[in-house]
């Protein structure tokens, strides 16, 4: 399997709660919900439905998840809520418990475990593992090269401050560009592959 990252990022680097105004305020960050109106359901639906279909798991940190568990479960009838809704879903969490669990099928990994539990994945036969948000854990992910793959939906703005997804360590970590499409809103979906 591979580890496919997708965000929606600002022209610097924020990644922070780009669907709802509540959806994470961690720092004081005000800009909830700057993301939806770049959103371009031909363009941005379209890879991300292909993708989708190509993807055998999806990996989120809690707050990721319980979000994506409070909308998704309700919706059906097009591609891409129809496949995370049967997809087998990772969370990573220390304070979840099996009681917490509603969106089926889940797997709560634990903290100390990630790195170990996608290395172990990604040794499996299979499609992506599918990743949006979780900043936090898309740091970690990268700092352990366990990044395949970067989608990255880069939207004409600028925040000013906010959660990244690049960790700050001064390590190199070279990716190719392989694809660009423009979206009817001024977004670029850039997708990049590992250089190895």
């Amino acid at each position: 399997m591979k580890t496919l990252i997708t965000e929606f990022m600002s022209l610097d680097g924020v990644v922070q709660a780009p669907g709802a105004a509540n959806e994470d305020t961690d720092g004081g960050f005000r800009y909830g919900g700057w993301s939806v109106q770049y959103f371009d359901p031909v363009v941005m639906g379209g890879i991300f439905d292909e993708l989708a279909s190509q993807s055998d798991a999806l990996l989120q940190g809690r707050r990721t998840y319980q979000n994506s568990a409070a909308a998704w479960p309700g919706r059906s009838g097009d591609p891409f809520a129809d496949w995370i809704n049967r997809v087998q879903k990772y969370v990573v969490s220390n304070t979840l418990t099996d009681q917490d669990i509603t969106w089926h099928p889940t797997t709560i990994i634990r903290g100390n475990d990630l790195v170990k539990t996608v290395a172990d994945l990604r040794a499996q036969p299979g499609g992506y593992i599918y990743v949006y948000g979780s900043a936090m854990m898309v740091q970690t992910l990268l700092a352990a090269d366990l990044v395949d793959e970067l989608l990255l939906t880069i939207e004409p703005v600028v925040l000013g401050g906010g959660k990244t997804i690049f960790p700050r360590d001064g390590t190199l970590i070279p990716f190719e560009l392989v694809s660009s499409d423009r979206a009817s809103t001024g977004a670029l979906v850039c997708r990049y592959v590992r250089a190895r």
